[in-house]
């Protein structure tokens, strides 16, 4: 595998100084660039795809929540902060990591290595075969589950959980990489914790939606316009 690749965006001279000594210390990984500047930062990655990148919060200009939802892909990310409020949004952005500074050698070596474990997994281990089923890697085994056999998805953190009739199946992926992988079958995000296959949905009111196995499960404000819009498709 290809080495990962790293852009760092710190206001603080040291903290990049820390972040590039760290990353020295790490085998496969490249720290491509490093920025001051988060203006900088987001033109450069704007025209420099990368696997990684490693954000401050708290910036003069614009903070690494806003770089990160400017830009037109999504990277994997690591927030490097002084800052704790964020860590709800983090996690509704998907972050593959939320560091508090200061943070030792080893806690940022294993949020780099969840990285590379990421792309790894999102680049070989988990894809579509032959339009109806996935292969994918859970408790060290290799799963072969057909996609209309998938009642939902539900996210916990840096992983998700894939719940069939029979069994569910945790693996480490993104809420975010499956829906924007598997929606075209008709999976559709109803909750900033939940996706779920339309063909089992059989009803939903203001705060619910109902499966045809008799489950409920929550649907959140901000995605109800969306399941409207498809199921009355």
């Amino acid at each position: 595998m290809a080495n990962l690749t790293i852009v760092n965006v710190d206001d603080e001279y040291p903290a990049l100084q820390l972040v590039k000594q760290y990353c020295e210390r790490i085998e496969d990984v490249d720290l491509i660039n490093s920025f001051q500047d988060p203006k900088e930062a987001l033109s450069y990655l704007k025209a420099h795809k990368v696997d990684l990148v490693i954000l401050d919060i708290n910036m003069p200009g614009m903070n690494g929540v806003e770089l990160l939802q400017q830009l037109p892909y999504k990277p994997l990310c690591i927030f490097f902060t002084l800052e704790t409020q964020y860590a709800v949004k983090a996690f509704e952005l998907d972050v593959v990591h939320y560091l508090v500074k200061p943070v030792d050698f080893e806690t940022f070596n294993k949020a780099v290595n969840k990285a590379k474990d990421f792309l790894q997994f999102k680049n070989s281990g988990y894809g579509l075969q032959h339009e109806d089923f996935i292969m994918f890697k859970s408790n060290y085994v290799m799963n072969k589950v057909f996609l209309k056999d998938i009642l939902w998805v539900q996210g916990f953190g840096e992983y998700i959980v894939l719940v069939t009739p029979l069994k569910k199946y945790m693996i480490l992926d993104r809420m975010l990489n499956f829906v924007e992988k598997f929606e075209s079958f008709g999976f559709i995000r109803i909750h900033k914790s939940y996706i779920v296959l339309t063909s089992h949905i059989t009803s939903y009111d203001s705060a619910n939606v109902f499966l045809r196995n008799g489950e409920k499960l929550p649907l959140g404000r901000t995605y109800k316009s969306s399941l409207k819009d498809l199921l009355n498709h």
